[in-house]
């Protein structure tokens, strides 16, 4: 477990052994989840930080007609989700998240992330800091997707979100199946595919398989 944590941002320029100190301090548990078995609820109070160690887990929304609303989901060991709440005057989650498959999860005590230990750890310091790396980045990237959903158009959405994840020789890291693209761009899987095949018509990208390589930076810059 400890090889697959040190991925982890929240131990971030640790040792193993730090990492094994911080887990026994702060009293963390690994907890198993069947498939679609819940991991917490919408009405639950944020008590925990949770971090990916096995499976895939989906937060989730519901909407007013009962429809279950993905908004993503966590599929890399050591991916963190849950903690924006710890960090809120908020009573209960405003989403929930349940195991797409047969996972394993850690679970954290908030208190571990407010305060020291009193030992004058300094893996404990250096994780309270790491978790301000944490929430700091998922700003950045919240306001980055606030960018994207701000544009009227599918392909002016595609082409911010292509853009953005593109390395210089056009490739496309965008770590997202394309079920999880839809879902992040709040519109349905067949209109994501016909757009993207349009864009390729239109000599603006190349679809190979899963990957996306982009043919033309001039014209999707001139989409936006």
């Amino acid at each position: 477990m400890i090889s697959k944590l040190s991925r982890c941002p929240l131990f971030a320029q640790m040792t193993a052994d730090d990492i094994g100190h911080c887990l026994a301090c702060s009293r963390s548990e690994l907890v198993a989840y069947e498939k679609d078995q819940p991991i917490f609820f919408q009405q639950d109070k944020p008590q925990k930080l949770f971090i990916l160690v096995e499976g895939s887990v989906a937060i989730c929304r519901d909407t007013a007609s009962g429809q279950r609303n993905r908004i993503t989901t966590i599929s890399q060991p050591g991916e963190l989700f849950g903690e924006v709440f710890l960090f809120l005057n908020k009573q209960e989650y405003d989403n929930y998240a349940v195991a797409v498959s047969p996972s394993k999860v850690l679970q954290m005590p908030r208190e571990y992330l407010f305060h020291s230990c009193g030992k004058n750890c300094d893996y404990h310091t250096l994780l309270i800091s790491n978790m301000l790396s944490v929430l700091a980045q998922k700003a950045y990237y919240l306001n980055q997707k606030l960018q994207i959903m701000a544009s009227p158009t599918l392909r002016q959405k595609i082409s911010k979100i292509l853009l953005q994840n593109a390395s210089a020789d056009g490739t496309v890291a965008l770590h997202m199946n394309r079920e999880e693209l839809a879902d992040f761009l709040n519109t349905a899987r067949p209109s994501l595919s016909r757009e993207l095949m349009k864009m390729q018509t239109d000599g603006l990208l190349k679809i190979d398989g899963k990957r996306i390589r982009v043919l033309d930076f001039e014209q999707l810059q001139r989409n936006l």
